[in-house]
C-alpha cells in the first residue's frame, strides 16, 4: 500500500514538473464526435479565406483588361496576389501569440474582422497602393489569423482518421476557389467591381463568424507548446527537411495557381475559358485532398505526401508542358489540381507525425515565416521567366515541375530519418531501456531511402 501511495505521489510530481510531456503521453484524441463539427468549421473557414483568395485570378484578369489603375504594371498585380499569401504567413507569430494569450476563438474573430475590412477597403480603392494595402496586406493578415488559428484543430481531434479529417478540412479551399472564381466573375460583370468586393465582405464576415464560434481546440488537454518562435527546432535535421519541402512546394504551387488562367490566354483561349480553367483547378484540389487524407492513414502520411508531390511535378512536365487546347487544359486542371496543393492537405498530419503534437504549433509558426519568401516571389519569378522567353511559358513550367520534384526529394529524406527514428524507438521498447537504443544499429540511411515502410 505504501509503495502504491509513493508511486502515486511520484506520478503527481512528474505531472507538475513536466506537464507537456505527461499530457502528450496520456492524451487520447476522441477520433470523431465533436471533432467532425470542427472539421466542418475549418472546411468553411478555408473556403472563405484561401478559397476567396484563389479567385484573385479573376480580379487579375479584370485589372489587366481595364485601365482602372493606369499607373500599375502586370508585375505589381502579380505581387498583390503573392502578397496576400505571404502576409497570411508572416503574421503567424502574432497569431500564435494571440492564441496563447486569448484563445483560438479570439484569434479567429480578429481574422474575420481584418478580412471584412480588407474587402470593404478594396471596394473604395482608387489607386494601386490602396489595393496593395487592402486586397494584399489587410486581406493576408485576416486570412493568416484564421488559418493559423484553425490549421491545428483537426489533428488535435483525431488519431487514426487524422489525415482524412485534415484532407476534408483542406478541401474547403478548393471548393471555395471553385465557387468564388465563378461568382466573382459574375458579380464583376453584373454588379461592378466595388459591389463584388462588398458582397464578398458580407459573406466572409457572416459565415466565418459562425464557424469561429462553433470551433473548439484541445490545447489544454494536449498541453501543446504555443511558442511563436522556438529556435531549438532548427537543431533538428528533420525539421529543416520539412522546411525545404514547404519552401520548394510553395515556389511551384503559387506559380501554377495564378499562372494557369493566363497561360490559357497565350494559347489563344478567351478570358472566360481561362477563368473556367482556374475554377476547375480549384475543383481538382477539392476532389483530391480528401482521398489524399483518407489513403494517407493506411499508406503512410509521409509516403503519400512525397508521392503526390512528385506526381504534381511529373504532371506539370509531361501534361501542362504540351497542353494546347481547352480540353487538355481542363484535363490537366482536374488531374493536376488533385495533387497541386498536396502541401496544404498534408501539412498538419505530416508535421504531427515528424515533430509531435506538442511541438506542432511552434514548428508550424516557424514554417509559415519561412514560406513568406517563396509565396511573395514565386509568381513574379514565373512572370519574369515568361518575359525572358518571349511570352512562352516553357521556362515557368519547367520551374514549377522541378520545384515540385525537389520538394518530394526533401520529404523523402525526412522519411528516411523517420524510419531510423522508429527503429530506434522499437529497439528501446523491446529492450526496456533507453541505453540499449544507443547501442542499436539502425538501417543505413541510403537503404532507408529505398526500403518500404508505412510512415
Amino acid at each position: 500500500m505504501a509503495k502504491e501511495q509513493a508511486a502515486g505521489n511520484e506520478g503527481g510530481l512528474v505531472g507538475c514538473a513536466e506537464v507537456p510531456l505527461q499530457e502528450k503521453v496520456e492524451d487520447v484524441p476522441p477520433d470523431g464526435g465533436y471533432g467532425w463539427v470542427c472539421v466542418g468549421c475549418v472546411f468553411v473557414i478555408n473556403a472563405h479565406t484561401w478559397g476567396m483568395n484563389s479567385s484573385y485570378g479573376v480580379f487579375l484578369a479584370h485589372y489587366l483588361s481595364t485601365s482602372l489603375f493606369p499607373s500599375a504594371t502586370p508585375l505589381m498585380y502579380a505581387f498583390i496576389g503573392g502578397l496576400s499569401i505571404s502576409q497570411a504567413l508572416i503574421v503567424s507569430p502574432l497569431a500564435t501569440l494571440t492564441t496563447r494569450l486569448y484563445g483560438t476563438r479570439t484569434t479567429l474573430l480578429l481574422g474575420v474582422a481584418l478580412e471584412t475590412i480588407s474587402f470593404i477597403g478594396a471596394s473604395f480603392a482608387s489607386s494601386i497602393w490602396q489595393l496593395f494595402l487592402s486586397q494584399g496586406v489587410c486581406f493576408g493578415w485576416g486570412m493568416g489569423f484564421q488559418f493559423v488559428g484553425s490549421v491545428v484543430i483537426a489533428p488535435q481531434w483525431f488519431s487514426t482518421k487524422r489525415s482524412l479529417a485534415n484532407g476534408i478540412a483542406a478541401a474547403g479551399s478548393g471548393i471555395g476557389g471553385l465557387v468564388y472564381s465563378l461568382a466573382a466573375q459574375a458579380m464583376i460583370r453584373d454588379l461592378s467591381l466595388a459591389w463584388a468586393f462588398r458582397v464578398l465582405a458580407v459573406l466572409a464576415c457572416g459565415v466565418n463568424t459562425v464557424a469561429a464560434l462553433l470551433v473548439r481546440d484541445r490545447n489544454k488537454q494536449i498541453g501543446s507548446s504555443q511558442l511563436s518562435f522556438d529556435y531549438r527546432l532548427f537543431r533538428k535535421p528533420q525539421f529543416l527537411g520539412l522546411l525545404a519541402f514547404g519552401f520548394l512546394s510553395m515556389l511551384a504551387y503559387v506559380v501554377l495557381l495564378f499562372s494557369l488562367p493566363n497561360y490559357a490566354k497565350t494559347r489563344g483561349l478567351t478570358a472566360g475559358q481561362g477563368s473556367v480553367i482556374g475554377a476547375v483547378l480549384n475543383l481538382g484540389q477539392a476532389l483530391g485532398r480528401p482521398p489524399i487524407g483518407y489513403f494517407s492513414d493506411s499508406f503512410g502520411r509521409v509516403n503519400m505526401a512525397g508521392t503526390m508531390t512528385f506526381l504534381a511535378g511529373f504532371l506539370s512536365l509531361v501534361v501542362w508542358m504540351f497542353a494546347e487546347s481547352f480540353g487538355v487544359l481542363v484535363f490537366y486542371a482536374v488531374v493536376g489540381g488533385t495533387v497541386a496543393g498536396t502541401f496544404w492537405a498534408v501539412v498538419g498530419p505530416v508535421y504531427t507525425e515528424i515533430m509531435g503534437i506538442v511541438d506542432l504549433p511552434s514548428s508550424l509558426s516557424i514554417t509559415w515565416l519561412v514560406l513568406v519568401l517563396p509565396c511573395t516571389v514565386s509568381e513574379p519569378i514565373g512572370l519574369q521567366l515568361v518575359s525572358f522567353n518571349g511570352g512562352s511559358y516553357t521556362g515557368a513550367i519547367f520551374f514549377t515541375g522541378f520545384m515540385y520534384v525537389g520538394a518530394a526529394g526533401c520529404l523523402w529524406l525526412v522519411r528516411a530519418w523517420k524510419i531510423g527514428d522508429l527503429e530506434e524507438k522499437a529497439a528501446a521498447a523491446s529492450a526496456g531501456t533507453v541505453a540499449s537504443a544507443a547501442e542499436f544499429k539502425k538501417t543505413p540511411f541510403v537503404r532507408r531511402l529505398v526500403m518500404w515502410q508505412r510512415v
